[in-house]
């Protein structure tokens, strides 16, 4: 089933993610044919600076998530950095997902793998696609059944990503591939002690990785991004979030019925 994971960058209230899942599930019902699941981290421990909001940490965090997940009913998703989370997070969420720069850490994978859950990886900025097979071979080692890759562009330093969509089909060799269409468009560490961003380019970004062939899309997402916690410059605003994602929908549909 196609996925669409969203939802803001990271946990910093109760009220803020009630009122993106609600958004998630009212696109929910009138698309039975996707899945739509609630994305938002706990904690972000790769911020580019000491002074930056991290969240509010794993108490807090999953106590949101799972009213989350009992209130509207949707799947939810959010991250580990340490192996020992592995366990407590995969009681309240169906995806873990492991962070782009720790996606080689052995141990991380292994332990996230031994709870049953599906399992979200995001690509390395440093990674070329090709190896992201050995991270798919190191979680069915694991014991992980159900495994997607997730390509958020590369870096060649210098505060900036690009995305090479070759890279799609590569990995697609290897297990189903989300696009994450807002982190791809960061400007990591561009205004000096934070993340920097170009929002307007989410959306023609995922009509092109619609066009290549993808199995999903990621989008953060925010009532308010010029205010958000974190990674508020490539955050969707909420209010566009809805119209963006009928529009994929539909360019979805017009390739998928005419074969192209």
């Amino acid at each position: 089933m196609f996925t669409i994971i969203a939802g803001p960058c990271v946990i910093e209230s109760k009220e803020i993610c009630f009122e993106v899942a609600q958004v998630l599930k009212s696109l929910q019902e009138k698309h039975k044919n996707v899945r739509f699941v609630f994305k938002s981290s706990f904690d972000k421990a790769n911020r580019s600076s000491i002074d930056s909001f991290r969240g509010k940490g794993l108490e807090y965090g999953l106590a949101v998530l799972k009213d989350v997940k009992d209130t509207f009913n949707l799947p939810v998703l959010t991250d580990i950095h340490e192996s020992y989370q592995a366990k407590p997070v995969a009681e309240v969420v169906d995806i873990l997902q492991i962070p782009a720069f720790l996606c080689r850490q052995t141990d991380l994978l292994l332990a996230a793998a031994e709870t049953g859950r599906e399992i979200n990886v995001k690509k390395g900025q440093f990674l070329a696609p090709w190896d992201t097979k050995n991270i798919v071979e190191k979680l069915k080692f694991g014991g992980a059944t159900k495994i997607y890759l997730t390509e958020r562009g590369t870096t060649f330093g210098y505060n900036n990503l690009v995305v090479d969509f070759r890279s799609l089909p590569i990995m697609r060799q290897y297990a189903p591939v989300i696009y994450d269409a807002t982190h791809s468009v960061q400007l990591p560490g561009g205004l000096g002690k934070v993340s920097g961003g170009q929002r307007e380019f989410a959306y023609p970004l995922a009509k092109a990785a619609i066009s290549v062939g993808v199995d999903g899309l990621f989008f953060e997402t925010h009532p308010d991004p010029d205010k958000a916690l974190s990674d508020g410059p490539n955050q969707i605003p909420l209010k566009e979030f809805p119209n963006i994602v009928e529009n994929l929908l539909k360019l979805r549909e017009f390739i998928l019925e005419n074969g192209i």
